[in-house]
């Protein structure tokens, strides 16, 4: 059986294990957030709510708008194991069936992943500290718990782009 000169290898099992991961570990925290912005209760007092979320108001937009970028952001990931993330698909006006330079991809990935890990590491803490508002009843807990996936999510994505450089240098 021949090759075909310049194939991409295929990513290893791991990596699109890793890959699936990263895209859900967003998952408990935005979907508390967008029930945060819909106004159900999960924690917090009426004061909080309107004094540090601006909820009801534009903190509606906000917190939900993060999830659906969270979410959409993770998603990336899914890129550096699938196809979409070797060629850009043809759909894509311009850029269309063009092949996605290796550097395109790592380098954002990269410095994505070391940005996740600076900004969610410290939910490791969750429970060490009282720098966030007072939450009411085991909710502290709850949440502690749906936020504690993020702390995975950097090194996930570092590990799936180690894997795409890898296999495009």
């Amino acid at each position: 059986m021949a090759t075909v000169p310049n194939a991409p290898v295929p990513p290893p099992r791991w990596a699109v294990v890793a890959a699936h991961a990263a895209a859900l570990v967003t998952l408990p925290s935005g979907l508390w957030r967008i029930a945060l912005g819909l106004g159900l209760p999960v924690g917090y007092g009426e004061q909080v709510l309107r004094d540090d979320f601006h909820l009801p108001g534009w903190g509606v937009v906000h917190v939900i708008g993060l999830s659906v970028v969270s979410e959409a952001l993770a998603l990336l990931t899914l890129g550096l194991v699938r196809p979409w993330g070797e060629v850009v698909p043809r759909r894509i006006p311009v850029l269309g069936g063009r092949r996605v330079r290796p550097l395109a991809a790592v380098v954002p990935a990269a410095v994505g992943s070391l940005a996740l890990v600076h900004l969610w590491s410290g939910f490791l803490f969750w429970w060490n500290t009282d720098q966030h508002p007072p939450m009411l009843g085991p909710w502290r807990t709850v949440v502690g718990i749906l936020y504690q996936p993020l702390v995975l999510w950097g090194p996930l994505l570092a590990a799936v782009t180690v894997s795409y450089y890898r296999r495009h240098r």
